[in-house]
């Protein structure tokens, strides 16, 4: 074979120029992998650290600074002066702070919680589910004044209004019957309203909560629902706080006491983790919480 003189001076050049490109094409593959690796790691750092931040800002000291909505859902913007509004601005007490009951032991679950209500639950064991929800409609009510509406019916169908207890009165029970009797006792300082709701909390109930307040379709479900199971024992959550993306779909936040009376805790949600403390709307049948699963025909609403 004959190889001609200019192949021969080149030859040398073309091995080293070969090995340069052979070396420079693995060190683009190399790289490109490198590259590629480090930003899908990025981006899953990115993205974990963005959905932490989205849900929970631990610093938050009320409700919708503690809990930011899903990405693609804007929380619902209310009125200053509505119930849903105080609700969201309710305070809570510092992350992590555990649940305690009426005695001051500790709920025997501490997993079912995401924040705590900065609210005393009472120093007996009252202050149960359908108490809770009563308490804060009753609280909003007598910080805007409007006394004439903070009225819940006992068991028994007694009509418990607190104007009437504003004006003097007071509830008298001897078994099933109940009247109300004139007193002399003080009537419209916040002790006396208190105990007013302890009268409240002991005759009444999930079953005359239940009975006493108007249904609500899930689509039209709001701040300040209720879900509610009447029975003994029966159960009853509140809906603090809400969110909408562009196509309507709705996401909320719960908050429950339970028993014996407790802390007002802010649920988690067991059935997703990623979305947790959020509930959502879609597909909902059944809401499943962490110590009770209420059936979606079960949300009443405030009058």
């Amino acid at each position: 074979m004959v190889i001609s003189n200019k192949i021969l001076r080149e030859f040398p050049r073309y091995q080293y120029m070969k090995k340069l490109i052979y070396l420079f094409i693995n060190f683009s593959i190399i790289v490109s992998c490198q590259d590629s690796g480090r930003n899908i790691q990025t981006k899953t750092l990115f993205t974990a650290k963005v959905s932490t931040k989205q849900l929970l800002q631990k610093e938050g000291t009320i409700i919708k600074t503690r809990f930011n909505p899903p990405t693609g859902f804007s929380r619902l913007q209310t009125k200053s002066t509505s119930f849903a509004s105080y609700l969201q601005n309710f305070k809570l007490k510092p992350h992590d702070a555990k649940v305690h009951l009426y005695n001051g032991e500790l709920k025997y679950r501490q997993d079912v919680h995401s924040a705590v209500l900065d609210i005393d639950v009472g120093t007996r064991d009252l202050q149960q589910c359908a108490d809770a929800t009563m308490r804060l409609r009753a609280e909003y009510l007598y910080q805007q004044k409007q006394f004439d509406k903070i009225s819940f019916n006992f068991t028994n169908g007694f009509k418990a209004t607190y104007s009437k207890w504003r004006q003097g009165n007071r509830i008298k029970v001897n078994g099933n019957k109940v009247i109300w009797v004139t007193s002399n006792s003080e009537s419209t300082s916040y002790k006396s309203f208190r105990k007013y709701l302890v009268m409240v909390f002991s005759y009444a109930g999930t079953l005359s909560l239940a009975k006493e307040l108007p249904s609500v379709s899930l689509k039209n479900l709001e701040i300040g629902n209720i879900f509610i199971q009447g029975g003994s024992p029966g159960h009853a959550i509140i809906v603090v706080d809400m969110a909408k993306n562009e196509q309507g779909k709705k996401m909320f936040l719960l908050a429950q006491s339970y028993m014996p009376a407790q802390e007002i805790h802010i649920l988690k949600n067991p059935n997703n983790t990623e979305l947790s403390p959020w509930y959502q709307t879609k597909n909902l049948e059944k809401l499943v919480t962490p110590e009770w699963t209420f059936s979606k025909e079960y949300i009443k609403g405030f009058k």
